[in-house]
């Protein structure tokens, strides 16, 4: 997988990504892969191996819903296709268009739609009407529906010819839905249904080459439309064909409508309907008349079972027929997703024709709050839902002789910027911490076979699920039990430690010795953590508590804060999928850190794990004091000021003599820190510069010595060295990048303190990998005197396919490297982003 640059190979490991929390974000397409919105990047995931493959950059705004082209519902005419496409719609009204090739997996960017929407794009859909030629609508809160023909390359290397066919304006009751059908009878007509906020669905008919005009209307929904979706014609037993369209509404009901060719012989029918009257008898709809043909529309049925707004109905993709694969057979099935947390499959009952709820599965998470779409795989045999936490459901039936719907493991990771992340003290897991308000551990599972050979990366445990936007976290080091410090978008710290649950799921995890041995872990006497009524304290659960049930509360029918549900802690010897995740791998927190004056901002750890600094968001001196903590005790054992605004990062170097730290106010300074007694710590401040022009947003420390790196938002790059212990000079400014600099992280690849990489992360996404080489004088000593020099060179530059989509927020070496055959080490680069997404990259070093 790695792709070797210049006798180093930087290859992809894993990405972590939640959804987009909005209707119309996912699809599922014919190539078995799932498209969605990740902020502003698509993210592209197999739902086999579970893993999310890469993310496409391009747009600017949030992705708000994305379609391929062929969809799950012309998989049937896929079998032949080398090229998929994926059209994407983002919130300022652009729709892209991107080629997928099949034969090595490579994506490209094709063109973007002109004539853009005023406002965000809210649905794309699009319909095949021959092996080459699709047609695809757009609907947006601008008011207009636009449709286009897209006529793809029959041959190699050839290029996507897009044409606009119509843009149908209507009005202030925008349309929030859209479904294309081509008509039955071989007419070349094509009907396009809509569905808004007036509650009624809307038909305009037209031909391929364009001009739609308002067919009729469909009323009976009492609240807001809020998906459509066309069967394929099929034939009746009579001989007719007919169209049926499914509609979901904010009121809780389905309408199926079905569309029947009228042909000349319609007065019998009519007479032959008058005799069989039967519960599913046709309630008489409006006619619609395109061109010389005319349908009868009625109401087939209404479903009703769900119990708050169903925001997505769909059709179960046909499955083919004939060997020559253009016959093709449309199940009577459609699939449900609604607000109430559930998803349900609806189909005919045999005898009658009624339509009954026939498999219904969901999530029981009292964390969950419902799912914003549901979608079929090509073969109908599984079905995904995506969810208010911006997680996703995966359901696979199992069964040979009759259904047992099972759920899967899905990819899963933050729905909002992730602010933060530390590698744990001997790189067995990576904890990520995200304005989404949860605290999340990714780490490799080895008896997972994953496709690439290499280990396959999930989360496994969801520490800390909090009230407030999480800004910063650092991992204790030393021995003992894994803890963590976490701080949010308070004043308060807050302190985690790993219960007995964890350790045990994480022994399945990397089923090898973990840094914290079996014997000692009996010492733990904590098995899990139970949330609080407010979501913001979580509590222990210890191993020996008793069993029964606790007195409950007279009004305990009454539904108050206190009707939270207990956690159960278990071990897990698999991958956690979400309902556990969210409620059951919750870590106590075991002290509260009081001191600072507004929210946290930075925090970090000493080698040692004997001291933590923290700082907070400030506009004065007094306020951007950096607290010192003492591990264990937590007490406050120092305040170091020097800043003026926010201290945006702080580190301290390898030997923990030194901090760091750098500020909004443009400068850098380093402390001495002196640790003279059990509790006391001396600190002194050696040196203060201003180092750039514009917010220093980074800095990291050269692992083997006193040398360090800052980056700011003035696009520069500069390295410094400590004299002597008491001052600071500037060694070389990196040539300028291409855009802000918002992470840096410095990696040493041997201890004779010369050779190294600097990662640099930018606002724009990208990651570069810059060597370092130090010269030192011939003694040897790690004070630097004046002979010190530093050359720089640029190894590697990661593809945009690799990288971030929008701000790299933190970049973190793992400190252990494996060695892989021959001389090669790998070493593993993890990043986090206000995309959305946690990343961890593989370097391969000669």
């Amino acid at each position: 997988m790695p792709d070797s640059v210049d006798g180093i190979g930087v290859g992809r490991v894993f990405i972590g990504a939640g959804c987009n929390r909005i209707v119309n974000n996912v699809s599922w397409g014919a190539c078995d892969l799932v498209a969605f919105g990740a902020e502003n990047g698509v993210a592209i995931f197999c739902p086999k191996a579970a893993q999310i493959l890469t993310t496409l950059p391009a747009h600017k705004a949030s992705v708000n819903c994305t379609h391929w082209i062929p969809s799950s519902k012309f998989a049937f005419k896929a079998k032949h296709l080398d090229r998929h496409y994926l059209l994407s719609g983002d919130a300022d009204g652009i729709i892209l268009l991107w080629e997928l090739s099949l034969a090595d997996k490579k994506w490209r960017h094709v063109l973007q739609v002109p004539q853009p929407h005023k406002k965000g794009v809210t649905c794309i859909t699009g319909i095949m009407v021959s092996d080459t030629d699709a047609i695809f609508a757009s609907t947006s809160s601008d008011g207009t529906i636009n449709i286009w023909e897209l006529i793809l390359p029959s041959a190699v290397g050839g290029d996507c010819k897009l044409s606009f066919l119509e843009s149908v304006f209507v009005g202030s009751k925008t349309m929030v839905t859209v479904s294309l059908s081509e008509l039955p009878g071989n007419t070349g007509h094509v009907v396009l249904a809509a569905g808004g906020l007036d509650n009624k669905v809307h038909l305009y008919c037209g031909e391929r080459t364009g001009k739609f005009v308002h067919a009729c209307e469909l009323r009976g929904h009492t609240d807001w439309i809020r998906s459509l979706d066309f069967s394929l014609p099929t034939c009746t037993n009579d001989g007719t064909t007919s169209l049926l369209l499914v509609s979901s509404s904010q009121d809780r009901g389905i309408r199926i409508w079905k569309m029947a060719l009228r042909g000349s012989q319609s007065n019998s029918k009519d007479k032959f309907r008058e005799e069989k009257i039967s519960l599913a008898s046709y309630i008489e709809g409006p006619v619609l008349v395109s061109g010389s043909f005319s349908y009868q529309i009625s109401l087939e049925s209404l479903l009703i079972g769900h119990e708050d707004w169903v925001y997505s109905v769909e059709w179960q993709p046909p499955s083919v027929t004939s060997a020559n694969g253009f016959a093709y057979c449309q199940p009577q099935s459609i699939l449900s997703a609604s607000m109430d947390k559930t998803m349900m499959i609806w189909q005919p009952e045999r005898t009658t024709g009624i339509w009954m709820n026939v498999v219904t599965v969901g999530e029981l998470g009292h964390c969950a709050l419902g799912f914003y779409g549901g979608h079929w795989s090509p073969n109908g045999d599984s079905i995904l839902a995506h969810s208010y936490g911006g997680s996703f459901h995966l359901w696979k039936n199992v069964g040979s002789e009759y259904d047992n719907w099972q759920p899967q493991k899905v990819p899963s990771g933050h729905y909002a910027a992730v602010t933060d992340i530390a590698w744990a003290r001997s790189g067995e897991y990576l904890l990520s911490v995200s304005a989404d308000q949860t605290t999340r551990i990714f780490a490799p599972w080895q008896n997972e076979a994953s496709p690439g050979g290499c280990d396959s990366w999930h989360e496994i445990a969801r520490p800390q699920v909090h009230g407030h936007d999480i800004n910063c976290v650092t991992i204790i080091h030393g021995k003992g039990n894994h803890r963590f410090v976490s701080g949010a978008d308070e004043k308060v710290a807050r302190v985690f430690e790993a219960p007995l649950s964890f350790l045990k799921t994480l022994n399945h995890a990397i089923s090898q010795k973990s840094s914290f041995p079996e014997d000692l872990q009996a010492d733990v006497q904590i098995l899990g953590a139970n949330m609080s009524a407010l979501g913001l304290s979580q509590k222990p659960i210890y191993v020996h508590s008793t069993h029964g049930t606790p007195e409950t509360n007279v009004n305990d029918g009454l539904d108050t804060f206190e009707t939270i549900p207990d956690a159960v802690p278990v071990v897990f010897t698999e991958p956690p999928i979400e309902e556990k995740l969210a409620w059951h791998t919750l870590w106590p927190e075991s002290y509260k850190l009081y001191g600072h004056g507004n929210e946290l901002f930075s925090m970090c750890c000493d080698h040692g794990g004997k001291l933590v600094a923290s700082s907070c968001k400030a506009q004065s001196t007094k306020v951007a004091e950096i607290w010192l903590w003492q591990v264990g005790s937590w007490k406050a054992v120092g305040r170091l000021q020097s800043h003026s605004l926010t201290v945006t990062q702080v580190e301290f170097s390898h030997d923990d003599n030194l901090l760091l730290s750098v500020s909004r106010d443009r400068q850098f300074s380093v402390f001495a820190i002196e640790r003279k007694g059990a509790d006391e710590v001396s600190h002194q401040l050696i040196a203060r510069q201003e180092a750039h022009k514009r917010i220093i947003w980074a800095c990291s420390w050269n692992p083997f010595g006193h040398e360090f790196a800052t980056g700011s938002r003035d696009k520069n790059v500069k390295i410094w060295a400590v004299d002597k212990g008491s001052s600071v000079k500037q060694l070389m400014t990196l040539p300028q990048f291409s855009s802000s600099v918002t992470a840096l992280s410095w990696f040493a690849l041997d201890d004779q303190r010369n050779n190294g990489f600097l990662a640099v992360g930018m606002e724009s996404g990208l990651i570069e990998l810059w060597s370092l080489s130090l010269t030192r004088p011939e003694d040897g000593s790690t004070t630097t005197l004046p002979g010190v020099s530093v050359t720089a060179a640029l190894f590697t530059r990661l593809e945009p396919f690799m990288c971030h989509v929008s701000s790299v927020q933190r970049l973190a070496w793992r400190t252990t490297s494996q060695a892989s055959g021959g001389d090669c080490k790998r070493i593993l680069l993890a990043s986090c982003g206000a995309d959305h997404s946690v990343r961890i990259f593989e370097v391969s070093v000669a």
